[in-house]
């Protein structure tokens, strides 16, 4: 609106104070919506019971909330309090029992486990022992051991062989004989399937747990073993003396 006149100081001319005032309101509330909005991501119990008294006082008088729309969002509502009470609950028992597996986790030291692998360290004049997983009875299960750079070192037969954990050893020598030099090694194995030819299977190594890493959320207890390295604890498969 434009506005003819003489000011409070006594100066005459034409100004649109009102029309700016306005837009400067218009500049100083969008911002704040914009925040009230943002600041709203989630909805409480108090939030949700709000909005369902609004819905009752708004409704069409001549077109009514249905009962049973008005039962089906009280049932939501508990539902969803209840999955944040369970959550709640879970993190307090996940902190609870935290001492607990430090206990278990310190009576593994110089244990040894059986931990899925497929490398395997030979140390001078010693010996590797593991097992292969086998998923059905065979009436063979080759295990091969080769070196870093894929050559053949030797082949152990395991010969037939039922369902479950077949047992292996290796004395550390070739198949020559001759002893094999320390260092890491490869190894794979098969078994003869129901039709020709044959499968791979999982090579598992027995070996002693060093130190034991309590991890954080889904990390959960780490177990660093001698010859495997960081082995987490639910993929060991046997633990003895």
């Amino acid at each position: 609106m434009v506005v003819n006149g003489t000011n409070a100081a006594g100066n005459t001319g034409t100004g649109s104070t009102g029309g700016t005032g306005s837009a400067a309101g218009a500049g100083s509330n969008s911002p704040s919506g914009a925040g009230a909005a943002n600041s709203a991501t989630t909805l409480g119990g108090t939030n949700f019971l709000t909005l369902m008294l609004a819905q009752l006082k708004n409704q069409d008088p001549t077109s009514p909330v249905d009962s049973n729309t008005f039962l089906t969002q009280l049932a939501q509502l508990s539902e969803v309090q209840g999955i944040t009470q369970l959550n709640t609950s879970f993190s307090t028992l996940s902190s609870a029992l935290s001492p607990s597996q430090a206990l278990q986790a310190s009576s593994l030291l110089g244990h040894k486990v059986l931990a899925a692998s497929t490398t395997a360290n030979l140390t001078a004049n010693g010996t590797v022992t593991g097992a292969v997983n086998v998923p059905q009875t065979t009436s063979q299960v080759l295990l091969d051991v080769k070196t870093s750079s894929g050559v053949l070192v030797r082949q152990i037969n395991l010969g037939a062989q039922s369902t479950g954990l077949a047992s292996f050893s290796w004395d550390g020598k070739m198949g020559d004989g001759t002893q094999a030099p320390a260092g890491t090694y490869t190894l794979s194995a098969q078994y003869a399937g129901a039709t020709s030819g044959s499968t791979a299977a999982t090579t598992l190594v027995n070996g002693t747990v060093d130190s034991v890493s309590m991890g954080a959320g889904s990390t959960g207890l780490t177990l660093n073993v001698t010859g495997l390295g960081s082995v987490p604890f639910s993929s060991v498969q046997q633990i003895s003396n």
